[in-house]
């Protein structure tokens, strides 16, 4: 019966996506990638959401508090808080740098502000490198999703399942198809997690047996020393780097800085399940200690406290939550491929171009998936430490007027080499998220270069020269930028 109801649902959403591709605007790259640039306020604030809670809320944070406690649960719930925050600034701001400039992407961004074909290209392949581990974040939680429906697949036949899922869902019609699905699926997931949660309390007789001293070892509802350290300075981390590397993917398509701004009002809300999520995961800490997969856990949950049909829809939404953050991930890949390393190539060429690297990056993450799995907070926390060396130039953009475009392009080189030194070799600065110091590097190259050799004055996006112009100015063409 899980496997029906989760086909079903499926099969709902792909007639979902099918809707918006006949409402879309004709098939030009704009209308793939940013779907216009015509998103209302209402559909931003849905697709932003499908971002933020993908199925890392549903599968990677209830497995990172099995596994390693209350600290996992505090930076996931602390920096998304602190996001929302920084977002209600900052979004409007990324939206108006990319109307400015008529970019698709951050890359193209960048090399249209500087003028420096140079750091597009390190922004693009900086991207690349930082995306493909969030790819594959999303197929660990798909195939955890698949493998817990008793259909006696195969790790590989999951994995492939829900490639071709993801690569549908934007084939269809570009961004507008995980916007008009979020929906379905926000309500599938907020309504399944307060499900498990509330029924997992019943079943052990109330709150107290499952939060209780007796029930949670102490261990895993503190935090001190380097872990505590660890904690608050993810929190802030990940925060600053969420809106000015994410971001761009559902702000670019918004209509204006007003409905950017307004979508941002209401998503705290969706926090209101974490506390759910938390009483899963307790409980299962105490009935199932010995899970061997803590990637597992809610889903375990779920089908320990919930009847058959309801575990399908708590598997439908999680499911769905991976295949959207997936299609849009491969979608802004597609567009850093083609709007950036595919420069030149005509409008239609590069349209057919990013459906094959949609495909392309599928297949590189399921093969990730297949051969070098982990626990998926561990996978995320690599994303992170990529997608920081955007944030410097990001700053640069918005605030400055003299920054020198190749010390961006050698302090990004300089922090994406150190991230992954940093994670591969798990170096740690008593308890400072190694990310923060490769960034702090990142940051250090830039601001030294510029400060020996400045770059040309730019207009920053943040500091327009007349405070009493036009919110909105008209978008500058590459030519314009460049010059």
């Amino acid at each position: 019966m899980i496997a029906v109801i989760v086909a079903l649902v499926l099969a709902g959403a792909m007639l979902l996506a099918l809707l918006a591709g006949r409402i879309s605007r004709g098939g030009g790259i704009s209308e793939f990638l940013v779907g216009g640039r015509s998103f209302p306020a209402w559909l931003i604030y849905f697709l932003a959401v499908g971002e933020v809670y993908s199925i890392g809320a549903m599968i990677g944070f209830p497995s990172g508090v099995y596994a390693e406690g209350a600290s996992s649960a505090v930076w996931f719930m602390g920096y998304i808080l602190l996001a929302y925050a920084l977002g209600y600034f900052l979004a409007p701001l990324v939206w108006r740098a990319g109307h400015r400039y008529d970019a698709m992407t951050i890359p193209e961004l960048f090399g249209r502000h500087f003028g420096s074909r140079a750091l597009e290209v390190v922004a693009a392949l900086t991207m690349l490198v930082a995306l493909i581990p969030w790819g594959q974040y999303q197929f660990i939680g798909l195939r955890t999703v698949l493998g817990a429906m008793d259909l006696r697949l195969t790790p590989v036949q999951c994995v492939a399942a829900a490639g071709v899922l993801g690569f549908l869902y934007v084939a269809v019609s570009g961004v507008r198809s995980p916007a008009f699905v979020s929906v379905l699926k926000d309500t599938l997931m907020v309504l399944g997690v307060a499900a498990v949660g509330i029924a997992a309390v019943m079943k052990a007789g109330g709150v107290e047996r499952v939060t209780g001293a007796h029930a949670v070892p102490v261990d895993s509802v503190t935090i001190h020393g380097s872990r505590l350290t660890y904690t608050l300075t993810t929190i802030v981390f990940q925060a600053v780097v969420f809106y000015l590397a994410f971001g761009a993917a559902y702000i670019f398509p918004a209509r204006s800085e007003a409905a950017v701004k307004s979508s941002t009002v209401w998503m705290p809300l969706y926090m209101l399940m974490f506390p759910f999520l938390v009483l899963a995961s307790y409980w299962a800490l105490h009935a199932k200690p010995d899970l061997k997969d803590p990637n597992t856990v809610f889903l375990t949950a779920a089908r320990e406290v919930l009847p058959e049909w309801l575990v399908g829809l708590v598997a439908a939404g999680a499911a769905l939550s991976g295949v959207l953050v997936l299609a849009v991930t491969a979608l802004n890949v597609s567009g850093v491929v083609t709007r950036t390393l595919m420069r030149g190539a005509r409008t239609d060429v590069q349209r057919r171009a990013s459906t094959l690297v949609v495909a392309g990056f599928i297949v590189v993450a399921a093969l990730l998936t297949l051969y070098a799995a982990a626990l998926m907070l561990t996978v995320l926390n690599l994303t992170y430490m990529l997608l920081a060396q955007l944030v410097p130039a990001w700053i640069a953009l918005l605030w400055s007027r003299r920054t020198s475009a190749a010390g961006a392009a050698c302090g990004m080189a300089a922090g994406v080499a150190v991230a992954i030194v940093l994670y591969v070799r798990h170096t740690e600065f008593w308890g400072v998220n190694p990310g923060l110091v490769s960034m702090g590097i990142n940051a250090a190259v830039l601001v030294v270069w510029t400060r020996v050799r400045p770059g040309a004055v730019r207009e920053p996006v943040a500091l327009p020269s007349d405070p009493s112009g036009p919110s909105d100015p008209a978008p500058l063409t590459p030519e314009k930028a460049a010059g």
